[in-house]
Parts: C-alpha cells; structure tokens; sequence
C-alpha cells in the first residue's frame, strides 16, 4: 500500500551517465515501493547520450541541465531547489541500484530519534561488501591507515576511518559519516544543514553533510536490512581523482580544527601519500606531489583542477 503522506525527493546527479540509466531507473519503482517520490535529475553537462536515455527511460523526470559540469554537490543542491514539498530525500549516484523494498527498510532508520540521514548496506557489482561506515578524520587515523594499512587499522575505532570489521555490518549502527552514493536524509536534516557544500566540487561533501548534521544533532545511522549495488570505485584507478579526494580532505579538515592540527593533519596524510609513492602507487606520487604545492591546497576544486592533475 503506497502511503498517501509521504513524499520522497529522489535525487541523481549524472555526468556521462548514459549507459547507466536504464538499470538505475529499473531499480528504483521496486525500491521505492510503498512510497510516492518524484525523480528530479541534474545533468552535469553530459556529452554523451544521457539525456535522451533519461527522456527514454525515465520520461517523467524533472531534468535540470546545469550546462556545465558544477560537481556533485552543486547538482544535488539544483535538484533540491525544484523538488517541491517532500519528507524525505534520497540522494544517488547514477551507478546505484536500489534493492526491492530498500527505502521502506530505511524509512523507520530515518524516523528514529536524532537521526538525520539514513543508508543501506552496498554490495559491489560482484556481490562483496562494500565497507561504507566512516569514522570522523583524525590525524591518528590517517597514520594508523599509514603504518598499518587500511584494513588493519579500521578494526580499531582510534586508528582507521574506514570500518573495517565486517561483524559490525551485521547489525544497525552509528556512524561519523557514510559513503554517499545512497543516503536517504530527512527534510528536517535538510532544512537545519542547509545545502551541501559545493566548495569541494567532488569527494569530501557527503563527510561534511554528515559532520555538520550531527553538528547540528542529527545522526547518521547504517541498517544491514535495507540493501542496494553501487558499482563505482573510479578514485582507486584515476590518479587525478585520488589527488583531488586527497587535497579535498585537508580543506575539510581545516575547516572544522585550528592550524596547528591541520598541519599535523597534513603531515601524516603526506607520509602516508609518499610512502605509497615509493613502492610505486601513481596515484599517491601525484597526490604527494599536489600537497607540497600550496597553490594546489588554496585553490576551489572543478574539472580543471581534475583535468590538469589526470
């Protein structure tokens, strides 16, 4: 039975997205089911054929060409801003595919008190679990992440950022912040956050939209019940785009600690970028390279910044 009173806003925010559309799309009425929700997609300039596979796919979609490619963030914010009256939101990357009934899992998540945001369990295209929990930034972490790589160091609250124990997948949690793929937020968290925060252009958003939710006392809670696919994965291959997600983390965190942290913020997220560097990692000899340039840290991310550094 489709509930009469609630509204979801369901955002996507395509780039070149052509060959994804017709399975998003597909997922999404079995996903969505129980609930109304209207389909509002930003369009970041694609050159391909993303438009005519959403006119033919999703034909009553409310597309918002941004005429250029204004990042993540911006395109969810314009999306957002001809939405009309909803309860809910549920942001998504275009290579998501929702499980059947995932929102209807999420919804009661979203309704527990202090909760801002909700998010399912993500498996890959190949069924493996994706580790999508987050602990907040610290410099900690990051030298955890760097003496005893990533896996190792997130079974440990204080030394990884990543999650990694997969026991704790299993059952309802909170979380610092979650991957942002799919996250379904509330109106409330929308209306006390504000927008996100188009400064980053592309990674490092949905860490801020989540840190400024719990900020303003909203949390973000997982739930292995509710499931859906995200296929992504291009930051760990594309040198350009790891050296964005890396140079975006320390403006985030130099946002939210005074100068003295961020500097040993920036040293142990060197160290870890320069001793992958010299076992052969290209992307991390190019992100190592981008954070002694203190042009490069002072300047607003976009498709140049990509562009010159892939």
């Amino acid at each position: 039975m489709i509930s009469t009173l609630e509204m979801v806003a369901v955002i996507v925010v395509t780039y070149n997205s052509e060959n994804l559309i017709a399975d998003l799309m597909a997922s999404l009425a079995p996903g969505l089911m129980g609930f109304r929700w209207r389909l509002i997609v930003a369009d970041n300039a694609s050159a391909d054929g993303t438009i005519a596979a959403l006119k033919e796919h999703a034909p009553d979609a409310t597309v918002v060409e941004m005429g250029r490619n204004a990042g993540y963030a911006a395109g969810i914010n314009a999306a957002m801003a001809v939405a009309g009256p909803h309860t809910a939101v549920l942001v998504l990357n275009p290579d998501v595919r929702l499980g059947p009934g995932c929102v209807e899992r999420l919804m009661p998540v979203l309704r527990s008190p202090g909760t801002g945001i909700a998010v399912p369990r993500l498996r890959d295209g190949d069924g493996a679990l994706i580790q999508t929990m987050r602990r907040e930034p610290s410099v900690l972490r990051i030298l955890g992440d760097a003496f005893l790589g990533a896996g190792r160091a997130g079974r440990y609250d204080a030394l990884g950022e990543v999650v990694t124990d997969e026991r704790r997948y299993r059952s309802e949690a909170v979380t610092d912040w979650a991957e942002g793929s799919t996250m379904l937020i509330s109106a409330e968290c929308w209306r006390r956050n504000g927008g996100w925060d188009e400064s980053f252009f592309l990674y490092s958003e949905e860490t801020d939209y989540a840190l400024r939710a719990r900020d303003n006392g909203l949390l973000t809670r997982y739930t292995p019940t509710a499931d859906a696919v995200h296929l992504g994965g291009e930051s760990r291959v594309s040198p350009g785009l790891w050296t964005l997600l890396t140079l975006n983390r320390v403006r985030l965190y130099s946002r939210r600690h005074g100068r003295l942290s961020t500097a040993a913020f920036w040293a142990a997220l060197f160290l870890r970028e320069a001793s992958r560097a010299l076992i052969g990692k290209r992307p991390s000899r190019m992100a190592a390279r981008a954070l002694l340039s203190p042009a490069r840290l002072r300047e607003t991310p976009g498709p140049h910044v990509v562009a010159r550094a892939g």
